[in-house]
């Protein structure tokens, strides 16, 4: 199965489908990313996403805009507590602009979250992916990563159950309560965001 193959047409799919795709910096520099955004482009009407560093860069952000204005509804499950200066608070600095279009976002606080996994619903048959690529620039634009999509009603409603359990462990970023939090916060959010934002134009790479 092969990334062209992605489209899951309109006919109920028996047989699973499983890819496994890669990311080097040889010949499938954003292939990873690609295929999560051909993935939340077909999403129908839901897109669980749970990843422990999140700071999409901007073609998957208008992915997932792009699909919330369409009504899916779309839940992550990111990382809640504090591991690393840099994703910690590069990922807030992209919140706001997410919790506006509808996204819901819950943060994992009972123990560090290392899931990889996403969920959603295609035309065809659903489509899970469990792997090792978080949804950040190291991961994807530097890091060798191996993602596995898989193409299966049953497959992907197990991995929707465990995620949705975990989802009641964590807590729910409210909108409101994100614009209020301290200058300090927002400032060091911004920082970082700005810092990796140089460095991976430094290194001549588009995010």
């Amino acid at each position: 199965w092969s990334l062209s193959q992605l489209p899951g047409g309109g006919e109920p799919r028996r047989d699973p489908l499983a890819a496994l795709v890669l990311r080097d910096n040889v010949r499938f520099r954003r292939r990873i990313e690609s295929t999560y955004r051909i993935a939340i482009d077909q999403a129908q009407t839901e897109i669980l996403i749970a990843s422990a560093y999140f700071v999409p860069g901007v073609q998957l952000q208008r992915a997932l805009l792009r699909a919330a204005r369409r009504g899916v509804r779309i839940t992550l499950l990111l990382q809640g507590r504090y591991e690393y200066f840099m994703q910690h608070h590069a990922s807030r600095a992209v919140y706001g602009v997410l919790l506006e279009a509808g996204i819901t976002i819950y943060e994992y606080a009972p123990s560090f979250l290392h899931a990889k996994v996403a969920v959603m619903d295609a035309p065809g048959a659903a489509l899970a992916t469990v792997g090792s690529s978080n949804l950040d620039p190291l991961s994807l634009l530097l890091a060798r990563e191996a993602n596995v999509f898989v193409r299966d009603d049953a497959f992907a409603a197990e991995l929707r159950s465990h995620l949705l359990s975990a989802i009641e462990d964590g807590h729910r970023v409210e909108l409101q309560a994100h614009l209020r939090r301290p200058r300090l916060m927002r400032l060091l959010n911004w920082v970082a965001y700005a810092l990796m934002r140089i460095a991976i134009f430094v290194i001549g790479k588009r995010y």
